[in-house]
């Protein structure tokens, strides 16, 4: 019997709802409805006791009741590629970080690139009434989005935005750190440069790509086709990357990647085929996953600050919703820089010989 009420009781606490904060606190629903969702018209002292009911009760207000209320879900979308790869985690802490701040939640849809789940993703979306999405996918079917674009819902976007009033884009610099990245290793003598590229389809791929074309064009240097390969993004993408490169009769001293974990990737084939980094090749990567710095050797590469692109994806999307509070614009810049660790060094006298 004693177990018996103390799960009643334990259950009668599960079920407080606004009415027993309105007991509590010797106010009307409404006023309790109206303080929660913060009508500014709310006699102070009343407001005083509907919140110091809710912290004696531990009262946790229903959110969608609120939304009902109020007409605002203050609750964001975020789409990502993939949760495996340790970018995206990053970058969701990021998000969901700003998002506290300002008392709002997130909703994550992770796609793994598919067009069918993408679809499943945006519709769980619209169903939990999301105020805004950001699509941080680094590619996107824009024919899935039209369900969002029909609904009048803000998105931002990476690399580039469909034309659409409530769509902005984050404007990723990626020329300033990829330009860093080539010019650290002319400074250190290195003039056979080679590319490891993400998936070519990929818009923010296309411009790491034409940014390290037109980086060591500056520098006089114009690296062979069988130098510059397309990869994948992945761990397994960079090995079967650098495992062509080994191929090649003549090898680059210095390798730069779209990414952190195509980096990775070639650093293991190397340790593998028993070449060293840095004293016989270079390799630079791009992101600063926090790995990357817990590899061996702690590799350097540009570094795209997941913290700056969540925020400036969230000021995006409130700008649309709240314009007191920023200026809805079309672009949004992220800035890049290299981070120097331990994978680039001088380059070997002689390339091959000196494997």
């Amino acid at each position: 019997m004693i177990k018996k009420r103390a799960r009643q009781k334990s259950s009668e606490k599960k079920r407080l709802d606004i009415r027993d904060v309105a007991r509590h606190a010797r106010v009307s629903i409404a006023t309790v409805s109206r303080t929660i969702n913060k009508v500014p018209t709310v006699d102070k002292e009343l407001a005083r006791r509907v919140w110091k009911a809710i912290e004696e009760l531990n009262y946790f207000p229903n959110t969608q009741a609120r939304a009902l209320v109020s007409g605002r879900s203050r609750l964001f979308g975020l789409l990502i590629s993939e949760i495996t790869n340790p970018f995206f985690p990053e970058l969701i802490q990021g998000f969901e970080d700003v998002a506290i701040e300002n008392n709002y939640e997130i909703l994550i849809g992770s796609t793994n690139y598919d067009p069918q789940r993408m679809e499943i993703c945006i519709r769980r979306m619209i169903e939990r009434n999301v105020e805004g999405v950001a699509v941080m996918t680094f590619g996107i079917e824009e024919p899935l989005l039209d369900e969002l674009v029909s609904r009048n819902i803000p998105m931002v976007f990476v690399d580039t935005a469909p034309p659409n009033e409530n769509a902005s884009a984050l404007v990723v610099d990626y020329h300033h750190g990829i330009r860093e990245g080539v010019q650290h290793l002319a400074v250190l003598g290195h003039r056979k440069l080679g590319f490891i590229s993400g998936p070519m389809h990929q818009r923010s791929c296309q411009l790491r790509r034409s940014a390290f074309l037109s980086s060591v064009e500056e520098i006089g240097v114009q690296p062979p086709p069988a130098w510059m390969i397309e990869g994948d993004h992945t761990l397994e993408g960079g090995m079967k990357a650098m495992e062509q490169l080994l191929g090649e009769k003549d090898l680059p001293t210095a390798v730069m990647c779209s990414n952190d974990m195509t980096a990775i990737g070639a650093l293991r084939v190397l340790a593998k085929a028993g070449v060293r980094v840095p004293e016989d090749i270079s390799i630079i990567g791009f992101d600063d996953i926090h790995l990357a710095e817990f590899v061996y050797p702690p590799l350097t590469t540009v570094r795209m600050s997941r913290n700056d692109l969540a925020r400036a994806a969230f000021s995006a999307l409130r700008s649309h919703l709240e314009p007191i509070q920023a200026e809805a614009k079309k672009a949004w810049p992220v800035q890049t820089k290299l981070t120097v660790r331990q994978s680039t060094g001088y380059p070997h006298r002689n390339s091959r010989k000196g494997r």
